[in-house]
């Protein structure tokens, strides 16, 4: 399927799209930003880096971190597709960056979008390969760059399926930041040339994780009290009911134990306080800021921007999206706070990650609500365990950091190539159309 067909699709289904878009809406971010119609930058120097959502804006967290700080002299412009990847930008850069919604992948809506953009590079966080708009880029000039590239293997077999329209677009690229040597192949084998191809490793081991979220965490667990503590975050629909019958079997031999459960998209907070309540479980939200009293059993994290807080808060903690089939979060985010981690089966988009913290002993998996409760029950009568497990997931976070350093390398190079007017660097040659 070519370029025109797709936009000619993309046309036809738009009825349906807007109606998907209804939730990810914003009051300060105007419809037409998912048209293109942004503010102009022209007269500024926009690095424009692109993440879809929330796990995404948290993976590049460190890179975005990086991009103030190693260019002062450029505005960097931060775009999602969803709204709860707009306040976790919000959250964590504040004023320090500017945020836009992407333009929806329209020939049109994505060539005004980059035109009033004019970033001197893009920067796309995993695996968002938008045909239009990277199409709009090559004919601006703009090279496009993916960091933490992946490819799942269901994602292969799709691009592959597709392979005249994805194809056009893959080979447009200016450089590819492989997460694995896996994905490089993967990505190798769709038409990235080898000398745009480079294996960084995970931006996701390069944490940074602030002072004060440890002190924030020693707060909320003076509050908690003396009691055993776990924390199920990133969770969703059809597993937060596993995660609460699990929680019944802890409580049947540790009548003090406490569930910090935190689920991924905030529009699910009331859902899962009901769904508690309706399971004899009494609630208090983290939004309300009241007292944890003894008889608390789940403390819901209703709040954007805190889970690695919650986690620190914890003695053991539990990754969602994996006992039901999404494919598994950022199970090196508990790592990172030296927590024994525990999941569910359905990790299809962490294979790397998932062997590597294996190969250290330092996950346990579960395939029930049933065996998650005699697990957390035996972690928590077993501190001697508890903190082997703790320390060998903390000791894989950081025997695996460095992805940000070779990312910030390679994306510095046509960085320097743009303000010198040379040619790029890292490409065979530069893509169609190309001629600014």
């Amino acid at each position: 399927m070519g370029r025109r067909l797709y936009s000619a699709l993309l046309y036809a289904l738009s009825p349906l799209i807007w109606r998907r878009l209804r939730r990810e809406r914003l009051q300060d971010h105007p419809r037409g930003e998912r048209l293109g119609r942004i503010p102009s930058y022209q007269a500024e120097r926009v690095l424009w880096v692109h993440a879809a959502s929330v796990g995404e804006v948290i993976t590049a967290r460190p890179l975005i971190r990086s991009l103030i700080d190693d260019y002062p002299e450029h505005r960097v412009v931060v775009t999602t597709m969803t709204a709860t990847g707009a306040r976790q930008v919000q959250t964590l850069f504040g004023d320090l960056v500017t945020h836009h919604f992407v333009a929806l992948d329209f020939p049109g809506a994505t060539r005004r979008f980059v035109q009033r953009l004019a970033p001197e590079i893009a920067i796309i966080v995993e695996t968002e390969i938008w045909p239009n708009l990277i199409y709009a880029c090559a004919m601006a000039g703009v090279p496009v760059t993916i960091v933490n590239a992946r490819i799942t293997e269901r994602g292969f077999a799709r691009y592959q399926r597709f392979s005249k329209l994805m194809g056009e677009a893959i080979r447009r690229l200016a450089w590819v930041g492989a997460k694995s040597a896996e994905d490089a192949k993967r990505f190798r084998a769709l038409g990235v040339s080898a000398r745009r191809l480079n294996v960084t490793g995970a931006l996701k081991y390069d944490l940074h994780v602030d002072e004060n979220v440890f002190d924030k965490a020693d707060a909320l667990r003076e509050r908690i009290g003396d009691r055993p503590v776990w924390v199920a975050g990133s969770t969703h629909e059809g597993e937060e009911s596993q995660l609460l019958a699990a929680h019944e079997r802890v409580l049947a031999r540790l009548p003090d134990a406490l569930l910090i459960l935190v689920p991924r998209h905030p529009q699910r907070f009331d859902e899962v306080a009901e769904l508690c309540l309706d399971q004899g479980m009494s609630v208090v939200r983290r939004s309300e800021n009241a007292p944890v009293e003894r008889d608390a059993r789940v403390y819901l994290g209703d709040t954007m921007g805190e889970l690695m807080m919650l986690y620190a808060a914890g003695d053991i903690a539990f990754v969602g999206g994996s006992l039901v089939d999404i494919g598994g979060h950022n199970l090196l985010e508990p790592a990172a706070m030296g927590l024994p981690v525990v999941s569910g089966p359905s990790l299809s988009s962490l294979g790397d990650v998932v062997a590597t913290l294996d190969e250290a002993n330092a996950r346990v998996e579960v395939s029930s609500a049933g065996m998650l409760g005699e697990t957390l029950v035996s972690l928590m009568l077993d501190e001697t365990r508890r903190d082997t497990l703790g320390r060998n997931a903390l000791a894989v976070v950081e025997a695996n950091r460095g992805a940000l350093g070779h990312t910030r390398d390679y994306l510095g190079r046509l960085i320097r190539a743009r303000e010198l007017h040379e040619a790029w660097p890292l490409a065979d040659d530069r893509p169609p159309g190309s001629g600014r």
